[in-house]
């Protein structure tokens, strides 16, 4: 028997108070493993349906379910990379990568091997003393990155944590998140504007159209992983943006 998803919305709708239905009857499953990217017009919920999964704000009608638990049950088992690092300048590195587990009551042996086993995946090993103003913008969002891995997660959210870089440090990022995800296998949901960024870290991408938020159409992606600047080079993954962005510009003439 196939193993059951590990996130399953249910017709899943979710308004603010007395205010517009921001999403309406989301229905899809995520397997263990998946890299789901999320994109569409800015305001079709994108954001919302990442904080819905994360038990930060509960989901008006239908059900959500992750890892066999309701969201707010399966937090634990869940991380969050933001827009933003949102890094504490008065802490290093180090101990900004501890703060999570700090507030989880992990000892300190458990934090300090947890905190050097993320700096060396994201490559940071030599910053673990730095302050974030002594670091570059890439820098301080693989500490982001490095933080959420060190809670473990089965899942990882990520909203836009590279739309404020520069195209190069963005895809040498694009990059290493995956060598660190085989490494890791966490589930990924990830929250961006850019096609392309979506095609080249995604198996699955999620569509969606605005007013109110629905998934519009979904997307398998076949590129085999691992995924390097060469896929960037290939056929298939430029047939593949180019596919993406026709329906992207479909959706968004809808919505305008």
């Amino acid at each position: 028997m196939s193993a059951p998803p590990i996130v399953e919305f249910r017709v899943v709708s979710k308004r603010f108070g007395d205010g517009p239905i921001v999403l309406d009857g989301i229905s899809f499953a995520a397997r263990q493993g998946d890299f789901i990217s999320l994109i569409g017009p800015s305001g079709c919920g994108k954001s919302t349906l990442l904080r819905l999964l994360a038990g930060l704000s509960p989901v008006t009608s239908g059900s959500l379910v992750v890892d066999g638990r309701t969201p707010d049950d399966a937090a634990a088992d869940l991380a969050f990379v933001f827009q933003e690092p949102t890094l504490l300048p008065w802490l290093n590195v180090a101990a900004n990568i501890e703060v999570p587990q700090r507030l989880r009551g992990a000892s300190a042996s458990a934090r300090t091997a947890s905190c050097q086993h993320v700096l060396e995946l994201v490559r940071l090993a030599d910053k673990a003393d730095a302050y974030p103003r002594q670091l570059s913008g890439g820098q301080k969002m693989r500490v982001s990155i490095a933080r959420a891995l060190a809670l473990s997660p089965k899942i990882l959210l990520l909203d836009e944590p590279f739309g404020a870089l520069d195209e190069m440090t963005r895809e040498h990022l694009n990059e290493e998140l995956l060598a660190i995800r085989q490494q890791e296998a966490w589930t990924a949901f990830f929250v961006t504007h850019s096609v392309s960024e979506a095609v080249f870290l995604s198996n699955r991408i999620m569509v969606m159209s605005a007013n109110p938020g629905r998934i519009h159409t979904e997307i398998a992606v076949p590129l085999p992983y691992p995924r390097t600047g060469e896929t960037r080079l290939s056929r298939e993954y430029h047939d593949l943006v180019a596919h993406v962005s026709r329906i992207l510009r479909s959706v968004e003439t809808n919505v305008a």
